[in-house]
């Protein structure tokens, strides 16, 4: 049984449609991601879930109840793109008023220590940096023990290495048995973290799968660069199924196809004695994928 249900959600702000038609369905123990530009309606999309916002329509049930059910509040964890919290509280300070707003928290001690805050509880929130405060919302997020944790644009404004310990996070959380609803609008990110995506512009799903699935919805092509050891005719490559194209570049060759596309070309010269130098195999991505189904390149 699905644990966040969303069906035809729309929302907007005076003459803005922020949300028109969102619908999709969460899974027990996974990372489902909503991607999409800056302005899509992700944000908005998952502050209704959280009951933080009203729909103007459609139907959302988060664990088989309305989100705006008192009882929730114990079993969804949400960290908000937007929060902060009073520049001197201490990270133990922050820790120890968030458990009291739950019958059961989690030991905020043991939380510390699985998100490295252990060495900073007596910080306050303005000294922490940005990755610092990012694990502290994560931990806030958790403290309550949740069984859905809702991360909104968690890494944005991290440099590279801050936002890789990110990841490394979440997968620890999903670990933990609680089901993550991810946004984001990093390709890399939901490409490596999610196992199903809701690609959403202008309020609408354009496309639902997992990573690999909707890259190959828009592209199932893969195109293999390489310098051929001594000289072979086309059509040596080109009769095979898995080949779409051979081209010429100088003493290069790039053979565009699909399916078991490397395995067909790798075969064929070694049975005629040709080795390929300098091999490179280019698949289609999700940044790919992405641009297909929006009409815009994100970061």
């Amino acid at each position: 049984m699905p644990v966040v249900e969303v069906e035809k959600l729309a929302k907007r702000y005076g003459d803005t449609v922020a949300v028109r038609d969102v619908s999709f369905t969460v899974e027990p123990g996974e990372i489902f991601g909503i991607l999409g530009p800056n302005g899509a309606g992700k944000t908005t999309t998952v502050e209704c879930i959280g009951g933080l916002r009203t729909p103007d329509s459609g139907r959302i049930t988060v664990l088989g109840r309305p989100p705006a059910d008192r009882s929730l509040r114990a079993e969804v964890g949400v960290q908000l793109q937007e929060g902060e919290l009073p520049d001197r509280l201490t990270v133990r300070e922050a820790l120890e008023l968030y458990r009291t707003f739950y019958p059961d928290p989690a030991d905020w001690r043991q939380l510390a220590g699985d998100l490295g805050l252990t060495e900073k509880l007596t910080t306050r929130y303005a000294k922490l940096s940005g990755g610092q405060k990012q694990r502290l919302s994560i931990a806030l997020a958790l403290i309550g023990n949740p069984r859905i944790a809702v991360l909104d644009e968690l890494t944005t404004g991290l440099d590279p290495q801050a936002r890789r310990d990110t990841w490394e996070l979440i997968s620890q959380i999903r670990g933990r048995g609680v089901t993550v609803l991810l946004v984001t609008h990093f390709m890399e990110e939901a490409e490596r973290l999610c196992d199903r995506i809701a690609v959403i512009d202008r309020g609408e799903v354009v496309a639902l799968d997992t990573p690999a699935g909707l890259v190959q919805q828009t592209s199932d092509e893969q195109t293999i660069r390489f310098r051929p050891s001594v000289p072979f005719a086309d059509a040596l490559l080109t009769t095979l199924p898995e080949v779409r194209r051979l081209t010429r570049h100088g003493d290069r060759i790039e053979v565009s196809g699909n399916g078991n596309l490397l395995h067909a070309v790798v075969s064929a010269l070694a049975l005629n004695q040709i080795v390929a130098v300098e091999l490179r195999l280019e698949q289609a991505t999700l940044d790919d994928a992405f641009v297909r189904l929006t009409g815009r390149e994100e970061s």
